[in-house]
C-alpha cells in the first residue's frame, strides 16, 4: 500500500494573510510543516501543493518536493485531487500547511484505518479529540463531528452537536481536526461531485462526502497540536518550539 502525503498551500487566508511564509524560528512555516511531514517517516513520498510561486521558491530552496496548481481550487481536497490524478498511489494524506507540529502517533492511527479494512469498505478516515468547554463548543469556528457506534461520522457542524435538549444526559463532544486521509479514488470524487446545499450553508467540505455517500472513519486522539491561525496562534507556536 502505498501512503503519500501532500501539503496543499494557499498563500492567501481570510484571517491571516501570508500565514505560511511567516517565520517560525529562522524558517518559513510551511517549510517547518513539510519537514516534520517527512521526518514522521510515516510516507512514501510528501509533496507541497500549491499556486504561489514564492511558496514553491521557499520549499524548493530546502531541496523539497512542489507541485503547481494548473486551475484555482475552492479547497484543499480540490487542489490535492488535480495532483494525484495520474500518480500511482494507494492513500493520499492531507496535511494541513499551517500545522508544524505534526502529531505522528495520530497520523499512524488514520494510516492504520486503510490497513485493517481490506475489503476497503473505508473512503475516508480523519480525526477528532474530545472537547468540553463550552465556549470552544459554541464557537462556530470549531467544527464539530458526531459519530455512529463504529465511529464513522454522521454529521459536521459549526453548530454544537449534539444539541443539549436533556442536560442530564451525558453525551461527548468532538472538535473535528482537519487531517484528511483518503482513499485515491474518494479524493478524484470529490473534484467532480458538485457541491451540495449542506455543504455551502455550513462551509465544510468534509460534508459532501458524506452528501454523497462516502465513509468517513473518525479516529480519537487526545493530542490537540498547535494550528496557526492567527498571528496570537504564531506567536505561541514560537514559544513552543522554542
Amino acid at each position: 500500500m502505498k501512503v503519500i502525503s501532500m501539503i496543499p498551500a494557499r498563500y492567501q487566508a481570510s484571517r491571516f494573510p501570508a500565514k505560511l511564509m511567516q517565520d517560525l524560528s529562522g524558517k518559513p512555516v510551511i517549510v517547518r510543516t513539510y519537514e516534520a511531514a517527512i521526518s514522521t517517516g510515516l510516507f512514501d513520498e510528501v509533496y507541497v501543493v500549491t499556486d504561489s510561486p514564492v511558496i514553491s521558491e521557499a520549499i524548493s530552496e530546502v531541496g523539497g518536493s512542489v507541485i503547481m496548481s494548473k486551475k484555482k481550487h475552492e479547497s484543499g481536497s480540490d487542489r490535492i485531487a488535480e495532483a494525484v490524478e495520474d500518480m500511482d498511489v494507494d492513500i493520499v494524506i492531507n496535511v494541513q500547511g499551517d500545522e508544524p507540529f505534526i502529531d505522528k502517533v495520530s497520523l499512524e492511527k488514520v494510516i492504520q484505518v486503510f490497513k485493517n479494512d481490506p475489503d476497503k469498505e473505508i473512503d475516508l478516515a480523519s480525526l477528532m479529540t474530545p472537547i468540553t468547554d463550552w465556549d470552544e463548543i459554541s464557537n462556530p469556528n470549531t467544527v464539530k463531528v458526531i459519530v455512529d457506534n463504529q465511529s464513522c461520522a454522521l454529521y459536521f457542524s459549526r453548530s454544537p452537536i449534539p444539541y443539549p435538549r436533556d442536560m442530564d444526559v451525558k453525551a461527548p463532544y468532538y472538535k473535528h481536526k482537519g487531517i484528511y486521509a483518503f482513499r485515491k479514488k474518494a479524493l478524484l470524487d470529490f473534484q467532480q461531485l458538485p457541491m451540495l446545499p449542506l455543504e455551502a450553508k455550513e462551509k465544510i467540505e468534509a460534508i459532501r462526502f458524506l452528501e454523497y455517500g462516502k465513509k468517513i472513519k473518525m479516529v480519537e486522539t487526545h493530542i490537540t497540536g498547535i494550528e496557526i491561525d492567527t498571528p496570537e496562534d504564531l506567536e505561541n507556536a514560537r514559544r513552543v518550539w522554542k
